[in-house]
């Protein structure tokens, strides 16, 4: 199901057919440095990550990552969506992209796009993000989108020291 679109970019729900892209996004090195290692090594991996996390989040929230591909030729380039996570009180935006299709303008095409969906058609008043301290791209651009540095935040039972965001109206 088509969520966005913007210029260049079509952002949509993800499916199990959507496997092979997420394997690959998974093990890109960027994501296991700044996101995590998600242990998604196989086909079957990506599949059932899909249906336990976005697909899940979609039926239970209306709302969860997007896939993002560009609409010329319909190629998969990222994630990009809205995630409610435990350990926050309101929505974060979360974005990857697969290094290839970094500092091209689609994460700032795309979560610019997703922002202003969460708050003008999920009304949501506040919407978070977090990021490692050293991810300094990703600050920037959630810098880019108006979001503003709230200060750092972690999460119990893990020791790291996050960058908090937000964004409210």
């Amino acid at each position: 199901m088509k969520v966005l679109e913007t210029d260049r970019l079509i952002l949509r729900w993800l499916t199990t057919d959507d496997a092979a892209f997420i394997l690959e996004l998974l093990n890109e090195p960027s994501w296991i440095r700044y996101i995590g290692d998600k242990g998604v090594r196989t086909l079957e991996d990506a599949k059932n990550y899909i249906l336990t996390g976005p697909l899940n989040m979609y039926s239970q929230l209306g709302f969860g990552l997007y896939l993002v591909e560009r609409k010329q030729g319909k190629t998969p380039i990222g994630i990009c969506g809205l995630l409610k996570r435990d350990t926050l009180e309101n929505p974060d935006i979360g974005f990857a992209f697969l290094s290839r299709y970094q500092t091209q303008g689609y994460g700032f095409e795309s979560a610019s796009a997703t922002l202003k969906y969460g708050h003008e058609q999920l009304h949501l008043k506040r919407i978070l993000a977090i990021t490692s301290m050293d991810n300094h791209g990703s600050s920037k651009l959630l810098e880019k989108i108006m979001m503003k540095f709230e200060g750092t935040i972690s999460f119990p039972n893990d020791p790291e020291e996050l960058k908090l965001f937000a964004s409210e109206i």
